[in-house]
């Protein structure tokens, strides 16, 4: 019995990460923001999806388990015990900084760059929802992820500090002849994609900055 309720406990800690993540208090004070962050979610995951990472599941799996695996070691150490909103924006801030030149509407008609759109919404879920510690974290994860995998190596010229695991590509092999319906990626993208033979790893190279054409 007492092996019994050890196991159910070490259970329940493995699954708190999971649940953490989809799990938010929908109530009175709470259902608009969950409505907004959800409506985020929608727009800029798929976007992402069909955009940047068209055809190449594997790569976009691997940003969300990076950033999730980032929020929820940051969650423990600050004993947070929501986790959706933070990986909601830093899967927006990576979209934004991938298409940081396109003009984007906010409400009220707002225009300005994607690259602003973060923190503006940092400070609209602030007006409404009175914190930003989950959407400044979410920033600051989705910045990372951008940072390592995009910015150092290509603009930088430094080394590959992420790269998608084999058993990813594997499991989600890259489809091809996609047709991205949300703009262009990045050029430097669209080079390492067209070098990709098959289902291995990227060789995304050095020297090649976001945006060239």
């Amino acid at each position: 019995m007492f092996r019994t309720q050890i196991l159910y406990l070490e259970m329940l800690v493995i699954w708190r990460p999971i649940t953490a993540t989809f799990f938010f208090p929908v109530g009175p004070g709470t259902g608009f923001l969950y409505l907004v962050n959800l409506y985020f979610l929608y727009q800029y995951s798929s976007r992402l999806e069909t955009g940047a990472f068209d055809g190449r599941p594997a790569d976009y799996m691997f940003m969300l388990l990076f950033n999730w695996i980032c929020i929820v070691i940051t969650g423990l150490a600050m004993d947070m015990q929501l986790l959706m909103i933070p990986l909601i924006m830093s899967v927006l801030y990576v979209w934004a900084q991938l298409n940081r030149d396109m003009i984007v509407s906010f409400w009220f008609g707002t225009r300005f760059k994607a690259c602003y759109l973060p923190w503006v919404i940092l400070g609209f879920n602030y007006i409404i929802g009175g914190s930003v510690i989950n959407e400044l974290i979410g920033n600051l994860v989705g910045h990372l992820y951008f940072f390592l995998m995009f910015k150092y190596p290509m603009d930088l010229g430094g080394r590959n500090f992420l790269s998608t695991p084999q058993f990813l590509y594997r499991w989600l092999p890259n489809r091809r002849g996609g047709v991205s319906g949300f703009g262009v990626p990045p050029a430097s993208m669209r080079r390492a994609a067209e070098d990709q033979q098959g289902g291995g790893r990227h060789n995304w190279g050095q020297g090649f900055r976001l945006g060239d054409q």
